[in-house]
């Protein structure tokens, strides 16, 4: 029986992740894919599976030629999962802009107090 892969899987390969910003400016077929990596065309195949098999990316027929693009829903899923720790460090980052100010503010009364 196959394995399901999810979508945290397939992005967690950096080829993976070039592909998909390769595609995600235009759909292109699988030599056109390969061109940009010094790998084999059946090593690019292998990732555009598993990239297909996880709804990342989808397959267009065109004529001839098979054209993969991006499933932008599917990125929209990712997004959607990292916006809770994007919460999190925009908030650790406000703390630490007040602590800041406050040490720039005692800083700068300290040299206020030296100049009298």
């Amino acid at each position: 029986m196959k394995t399901r892969r999810d979508i945290y899987q397939a992005i967690a390969d950096p080829t993976r992740r070039a592909i998909i910003t390769l595609i995600a400016v235009q759909a292109m077929t699988p030599n056109a894919i390969a061109e940009h990596f010094k790998t084999t065309r059946q090593a690019v195949s292998n990732h555009l599976q598993v990239l297909t098999e996880c709804e990342l990316v989808a397959q267009k027929q065109k004529g001839r030629e098979i054209y993969y693009q991006l499933e932008i829903n599917k990125m929209k899923e990712i997004d959607k999962w990292l916006e809770q720790f994007r919460k999190i460090w925009e908030s650790r980052f406000e703390k630490l802009d007040a602590i800041l100010a406050q040490m720039q503010k005692a800083k700068q009364a300290g040299s206020k107090n030296k100049l009298k």
